[in-house]
């Protein structure tokens, strides 16, 4: 698809090699055009509207007006230069936190949530892209850079009255003080691979915070669909590598 942002969407160099060296990337600039993100923040509204803000998973599944967003060529451009040109669409999710009552997300890694679902966690690509504006305030995202070599560290039981998940990393294994913040305007985004530790505080300020996370997986990695019941795939771009079955086969 032809969705093209404000501005030259390719990676430098050297930002590819921060990538994979760090696990995450901060571009500092849209993903879309003003027009463009406008439609979309427009679809958020109806689905939270529709399905409220815990229900935003897979989102995609019954709302096939955001393929337009996650099929767009300004979206697989940056994608392809991570993970190559074989591209499948593994999953979205609107994550909304809403003022005062949105809960902390605890420091884990998406590919321990995954576990088993894949052949492969490698190259597992998340485009993390703000609807709203995302401060340390409202809680934004954080990571752990350079730990997504292994995607699979110890966890802990943790309270889900004030977690959105029941697990957490071990607190004696996350080192705090290396924490970078993703503070970002509306369209802005980031990017993080799948092993990546990361987390949010909670949502304690007078703001919502919502982002579209957009997740992409190199077509080499087979998909186990015993695994994930119900769970749909589009090939974004290029050639199935490994046998997957997609909805746009």
């Amino acid at each position: 698809m032809s969705i093209r942002p404000s501005e030259n969407s390719a990676l430098t160099r050297e930002q590819v090699d921060s990538y994979l060296r760090n696990g995450y990337l901060l571009p500092g600039r849209p993903l879309f055009s003003e027009p463009h993100f406008s439609k979309l923040k427009a679809l958020f509204e109806d689905d939270l509207n529709q399905y409220g803000p815990d229900n935003l998973d897979t989102i995609h599944f019954r709302d096939s007006r955001l393929l337009e967003f996650l099929l767009a060529d300004s979206v697989l451009d940056i994608i392809e230069q991570l993970i190559g040109p074989d591209i499948g669409l593994w999953s979205s999710h609107f994550i909304c936190k809403m003022p005062k009552v949105g809960k902390a997300t605890p420091w884990h890694e998406d590919s321990a949530y995954w576990n088993g679902r894949a052949s492969t966690m490698a190259g597992i690509c998340t485009v993390w892209l703000a609807i709203d504006e995302a401060t340390p305030e409202n809680g934004c995202m954080r990571v752990i850079p350079g730990t997504h070599h292994d995607g699979f560290s110890r966890y802990e039981h943790v309270d889900t009255s004030a977690n959105i998940f029941p697990t957490q990393i071990l607190p004696e294994l996350i080192d705090e003080s290396k924490s970078v913040y993703f503070a970002l305007k509306p369209n802005e985004y980031s990017l993080h691979e799948a092993r990546l530790i990361h987390g949010a505080n909670a949502n304690t300020s007078n703001t919502r915070r919502c982002g579209y996370t957009m997740r992409y997986f190199p077509t080499t990695t087979q998909i186990f669909s015993d695994k994930n019941p119900g769970h749909k795939l589009w090939l974004a771009r290029g050639v199935d590598r490994a046998g997957n079955s997609y909805e746009n086969a």
